[in-house]
């Protein structure tokens, strides 16, 4: 199971290699990694997405907290939360399929950001599994670079798990 960890951090330098060594000790592969200045001043925000079981993350969260400069570690994989990721997509369009790449990119909310004769540039943001989407729809007309930031999150305030709203939704048939 992959497992979404939000760590906050002292902003100092050398934080982020102690952690990456850390998780490298442990065999652990960090499949998603964004990091960024926090709501405080000098502290800042690890978003890591890494797979494992239960008991495995929970060890590594006790190795994370031993480190100096961590201050809160918390795995939001089962928490209610807003998760995103931006993600620029260069994709063949000529002036033959450039109008259906523009449409199918609407249906998305991405953005047109450069044009060429031979190709698009998209801007997407959303959580990961629109990303998946649109690069999906997108491949038969010919993915040229993907450039995707790592995953962020944070828990919602309200409580409300729209994921479990969803799916509860394509249960009942009111999608």
């Amino acid at each position: 199971m992959k497992h979404t960890l939000s760590v906050l951090v002292e902003d100092e330098a050398g934080v982020l290699t102690r952690i990456a060594g850390l998780f490298a000790r442990r065999g652990f592969n960090i499949e998603s990694l964004a990091v960024g200045p926090a709501e405080q001043v000098g502290i800042s925000r690890i978003t890591m997405v890494v797979p494992g079981d239960d008991r495995a993350i929970e060890q590594l969260t006790k190795q994370l907290y031993k480190l100096i400069n961590v201050l809160k570690v918390q795995d939001v994989t089962e928490v209610p939360c807003v998760e995103r990721e931006l993600m620029l997509l260069k994709v063949n369009a000529n002036s033959v399929t450039r109008s259906e790449v523009v449409g199918l990119a609407q249906i998305f909310r991405a953005r047109v950001v450069d044009v060429s004769e031979e190709s698009l540039t998209l801007e997407v943001v959303g959580d990961p599994g629109k990303l998946v989407a649109i690069v999906q729809v997108l491949t038969r007309f010919g993915i040229r670079e993907i450039a995707r930031t790592g995953k962020i999150a944070l828990t919602r305030e309200s409580g409300v798990n729209t994921e479990y709203l969803k799916s509860l939704e394509s249960k009942l048939g009111t999608a």
